[in-house]
């Protein structure tokens, strides 16, 4: 188990005498390629300890909605699934109205030797954790499994993807021996489970099926702040594995050519179930390289630095294992180091200037957040853009960029595109709310980037980007038509 994914929140000691090892699954939710449930079974073979594991849903998070809270009781199905094979005691606890869950995880700590978490820098979770650190009489630990690098083997932040490329090239590979357990569970040898005491289960009850189950009806009358209905993706770890191996199979060999064409289906399509925790980094790149045909230890790049240089690979297996580890990587680089990374502020000094300049230059058109959150723009490709979103809880990869950088072009200054921008993708995206959709947004106001020329009213020296030029670089017609109402 690498150290350097583990810290100890509270500083507090590890009761031996415990009744269980207490696993809180909060943003791992997974039963497979998961350092936090490693850990967990580590201390129980240790301590001759049962493990109880703890999945709780909070019915007044941030954005709170039917599609957010859907995906999420998905993987919680598929987690009890996975758990009635194995020696562990699954609890999964979902309020039926706010802050009904308040005092469940310390009254599951007080008979706890310890409890392991998940290491998550993003939304609400970072305080959810310190605040049960500080209420917990039991060791808090939490455990990284957010990414095939750990968060903290890179000390600084990097302003750029290429110099995070060039550390990841340099420094990636002694941690490439030190993936999770496929199976934790695999040899396990730990005592027999424990049922949840039954002063517990009285005022906080186990999620029934008619909770869990998507033709439940329990689960709808659930008083949620958001209205924003389900889509037809479906969470879980098993479901994440299906999509997995359709774009391994299918996708893949086509990712290379045609990822940024609006029309075609060439991208994974993994962020909504990567963001959930419903499948690992890991096992997407394991999968990946056994398909390839190489090791994962044998990475020894040719060129430090270059978007190509990761193993003996097809093109697009290449682009792929890119966006895989560089991008989506450098937003967890940021996160767990600043807390300022979805704040205007946090943007690099040229940007906030050029930006600055040009903050009083004419918007003609110009929108508001209703107008945008309605697609009621004069531009019937960001129209269907937002269509998407609003529909799919997505946006094509390509298509997502030009979003934000219109936003910016439409609103009234760019702090107000900013918050715009999250606001809309927090609240619609399956995978909002994440280290790496904080990257994207705040990319099309210059961060990870560089100065672009020519300069231009309201862009300034930030990348320009249109939805004519994307018309004449790909065909749209029928991303247009599929996306027109």
């Amino acid at each position: 188990m690498p150290a350097l994914r583990i810290r100890s929140v509270n500083g507090k000691e590890v009761r031996g005498q415990g009744d269980y090892v207490l696993y809180w699954m909060i943003a791992h939710r997974r039963s497979r390629y998961n350092f936090s449930l490693q850990r967990a079974l580590d201390w129980c073979r240790e301590l001759d300890r049962p493990l109880v594991i703890l999945e709780a849903l909070r019915s007044g998070y941030p954005h709170a909605s039917p599609r957010l809270h859907r995906f999420v009781l998905d993987g919680m199905r598929a987690n009890r699934d996975a758990f009635e094979k194995q020696p562990v005691t699954y609890y999964p606890y979902v309020e039926r109205e706010k802050d009904a869950g308040q005092g469940l995880l310390e009254a599951l700590g007080e008979r706890a030797a310890l409890v392991v978490t998940d290491d998550y820098p993003c939304f609400f979770l970072p305080r959810m954790i310190e605040a049960a650190g500080s209420k917990l009489e039991r060791r808090l630990e939490a455990v990284d499994s957010n990414g095939v690098l750990p968060m903290r083997a890179a000390e600084k932040v990097y302003l750029r993807a290429y110099d995070f490329r060039r550390f990841l090239h340099r420094n990636l590979r002694e941690h490439l021996a030190e993936f999770p357990l496929e199976d934790p569970f695999e040899g396990a040898d730990i005592p027999k489970p424990e049922d949840v005491p039954g002063k517990i289960l009285k005022p906080w009850p186990a999620a029934s099926d008619d909770v869990l189950e998507r033709d439940g009806k329990a689960w709808r009358k659930i008083p949620l702040a958001g209205d924003v209905p389900p889509t037809d993706d479906e969470g879980g770890q098993e479901q994440g594995r299906k999509v997995l191996e359709e774009f391994l199979e299918s996708r893949l060999p086509r990712y290379a050519e045609e990822r940024n064409q609006p029309e075609s289906d060439a991208a994974s399509g993994l962020s909504p179930w990567l963001h959930f925790g419903h499948v690992s980094p890991h096992e997407v790149l394991r999968e990946l390289l056994e398909q390839e045909g190489v090791e994962a230890v044998s990475l020894r790049p040719e060129k430090i630095g270059k978007t190509h240089s990761w193993w003996d690979m097809s093109e697009g297996s290449q682009e792929f294992t890119d966006q895989l580890l560089t991008w989506r990587e450098l937003g967890f680089n940021m996160c767990w180091q600043r807390d300022d990374y979805m704040e205007y502020e946090s943007l690099p000094e040229w940007a906030r200037e050029t930006l600055a300049e040009h903050a009083s230059d004419e918007r003609d058109p110009g929108y508001e957040l209703e107008e945008f959150e309605a697609a009621e723009t004069h531009d019937e490709l960001w129209n269907a853009a937002q269509r998407q979103l609003v529909r799919e809880g997505r946006i094509h990869n390509y298509m997502r960029m030009v979003w934000g950088k219109k936003i910016l072009e439409w609103s009234e200054s760019p702090q107000r595109a900013a918050e715009i921008m999250i606001q809309l993708n927090d609240k619609y995206a399956l995978d909002g709310r994440d280290p790496n959709s904080y990257s994207g947004i705040f990319w099309c106001l210059g961060r990870y980037d560089r100065a672009w020329g020519p300069e231009r009213a309201v862009f300034g020296k930030i990348r320009y980007m249109s939805s004519e030029n994307t018309a004449r670089k790909f065909s749209v017609k029928g991303y247009l038509e599929k996306y027109s109402e």
